[in-house]
């Protein structure tokens, strides 16, 4: 009787492309319902990843990409020093594994933060498909092409902003990112850890939680450990006006 209880709720949570709530963000615009169920019949939904597992680490054989469907993951590198260098968060609704279409192997590590559930898709049945859908083709271009100004801009933060303004850069790239999946701007719970956030912004965690206190103390959000509240958006806006929007 348990088994079959816990069958149920499997099909109960099962998703596919057609129903999905994030089709909007990681699929391109105008694909028919059509075109979506080829897409949906190459993907791999494989069981939700719990905090600390890696989906793939660097120097792995490349073999997909990877849509987000809840949950958080942290890419990063390893110097030559053997240091830790934060290179991103993966929200819902975002892809990821990009880096691993140059030379066959992925560039970069990607780790869980939060229980996690992703959307498999292969490259060889995803080149398959550019090739008949152009819509997809024009899909995967769009993408390569926000990677690339997404580091484009990430430089220019980290060279010419303070730490007070990249923090608040950071905090509002979060906010739009949790609006377009039709969550709160002003309210939301922070995934990575003060550590992760010092790390990727080039910042000491002493600095990162000072920061936050700062912030707090002006008024700038309310902060109870990993829950934020942005209580003054405009005054954080002109923190960081004409810091180029981007994906962290």
């Amino acid at each position: 009787m348990q088994n079959r209880s816990r069958m149920l709720k499997i099909g109960d949570i099962k998703v596919s492309c057609c129903n999905c709530s994030l089709t909007e963000l990681c699929l391109p615009h105008g694909m028919n319902d059509q075109d979506i169920e080829k897409l949906d019949q190459i993907v791999k939904r494989q069981h939700p990843y719990q905090p600390g597992q890696h989906v793939f680490r660097a120097g792995d054989r490349s073999r997909s990409l990877f849509a987000v469907r809840s949950g958080a993951l942290k890419s990063y590198c390893t110097t030559e020093s053997g240091d830790e260098q934060v290179l991103g968060f993966t929200l819902p609704g975002e892809l990821v594994g990009l880096d691993g279409m140059c030379d066959g192997s992925y560039a970069s590590s990607l780790v869980v933060l939060e229980t996690t559930s992703v959307c498999e898709l292969p490259y060889d049945g995803l080149e398959d498909l550019c090739h008949s859908l152009s819509g997809l083709n024009h899909q995967m271009m769009r993408l390569v092409s926000r990677e690339i100004t997404a580091d484009q801009g990430m430089l220019l933060l980290l060279g010419k902003r303070n730490a007070e303004e990249r923090l608040a850069a950071f905090l509002l790239s979060l906010s739009s990112r949790y609006s377009s999946r039709g969550l709160s701007t002003t309210e939301f719970n922070l995934p990575m850890s003060r550590q992760d956030i010092g790390n990727y912004l080039g910042l000491a965690i002493e600095t990162v939680s000072r920061l936050f206190a700062a912030f707090q103390k002006d008024g700038l959000l309310k902060v109870n450990r990993r829950q934020v509240v942005l209580v003054d958006m405009p005054r954080l806006r002109s923190m960081v006006e004409g810091c180029p929007g981007r994906k962290i």
